[in-house]
């Protein structure tokens, strides 16, 4: 753990140094986030905001797993060969991310079109299912209560592309208010790093603390009022790799309750849609995804983001729970 911790540390630390550089680097190549016009009103503020800063989580965790990785090869057993399954899975969802950010600032502001995104995203998850499960040997599931992991065989495969996809847009939506998306992705992954610690898995709990060191330098920036966005390069990759890095302790059943906000936001989307279908136009919620419900309540801002963080740290600390019985 100390070693973990240690590496958390130097991640912060390279991400928060070159973290103004790359704000002004993103300003001058005018990337800059669009705010859509049926938000709230308050948010016609951020327009301009320097978007894609992804790139300060990503960069940080891909540099020190590198040469981590490098060491190996000299002979030092720094970091186990498994984490290269959720770098993977971080440099494609954030390659992914990318292409939708630069479409919706160069190209058309609806960046990539939903359906090849979705297409994407379920190729990507398929090459990682599959890894999982052969490579790795995953194929079971841990419920609380009982003893032995459960084996369910190829069902593996179709439930674990489904926990990447859906956890990798449910960050994407949450993605929308100041500090919010980062804020809880750092307590999810500091759930699922204690949980590997207490399985013995010492390799994941190091890239585990290595991700949250990068997202609290990226909230240093992100903190009300933003200097920059995670955008979907971000979203996209920490919302897949937190998935896979569930999926890699085996409790991924507990996902639900460890990352409960992002759920909540996901579900207020399509619980939108599908009774603003049903009922020919009426609203379930005054906006979706449910932290816009809110601020049309009257919560500002930050009550939002902060009360939704204390809910998220609940959430973690009854997942952690759930794991030890």
């Amino acid at each position: 753990m100390a070693y973990s911790l240690t590496l958390g540390t130097i991640s912060f630390l390279l991400a928060v140094i070159w973290g103004r550089p790359l704000i002004n680097l993103l300003k001058r190549l005018r990337i800059g986030k669009g705010i859509r016009i049926e938000g709230p009103s308050t948010h016609q503020v951020k327009t301009g905001t320097p978007t894609m800063g992804g790139l300060m989580i990503l960069i940080p965790v891909l540099v020190i797993t590198g040469v981590l990785n490098i060491a190996n090869l000299l002979g030092f057993n720094l970091i186990g060969q498994s984490i290269l399954v959720p770098i993977g899975v971080m440099i494609t969802f954030g390659s992914l991310g990318a292409v939708d950010d630069l479409m919706g600032v160069k190209v058309i502001s609806t960046g990539l079109l939903g359906r090849y995104k979705l297409l994407w995203q379920i190729i990507f998850s398929l090459a990682t299912a599959l890894f999982l499960h052969y490579a790795l040997g995953l194929r079971s599931i841990a419920i609380p209560g009982i003893q032995e992991k459960v084996e369910i065989g190829l069902l593996y495969i179709p439930v674990a592309m489904f926990i990447i996809v859906g956890t990798s847009n449910a960050v994407n939506l949450t993605d929308g208010l100041d500090g919010l998306a980062g804020s809880i992705a750092a307590v999810a992954f500091t759930a699922y790093g204690v949980i590997a610690f207490l399985q013995g898995q010492i390799w994941l709990v190091a890239f585990v603390f290595t991700v949250v060191g990068a997202l609290f330098a990226f909230l240093w920036y992100n903190a009300h009022p933003a200097e920059l966005f995670m955008g979907d390069i971000g979203s996209l990759a920490v919302g897949a790799t937190l998935a896979v890095v569930a999926l890699m302790t085996g409790q991924w059943l507990l996902l639900p309750v460890v990352g409960f906000v992002f759920m909540a936001e996901a579900i207020s989307v399509i619980l939108q849609v599908s009774y603003f279908k049903m009922t020919g136009g009426k609203r379930l919620f005054k906006m979706s995804p449910l932290h816009h419900h809110f601020e049309l309540l009257g919560w500002s801002e930050t009550h939002v983001t902060q009360r939704f963080w204390l809910i998220g740290i609940l959430s973690a600390m009854l997942g952690i729970a759930l794991a030890l019985i």
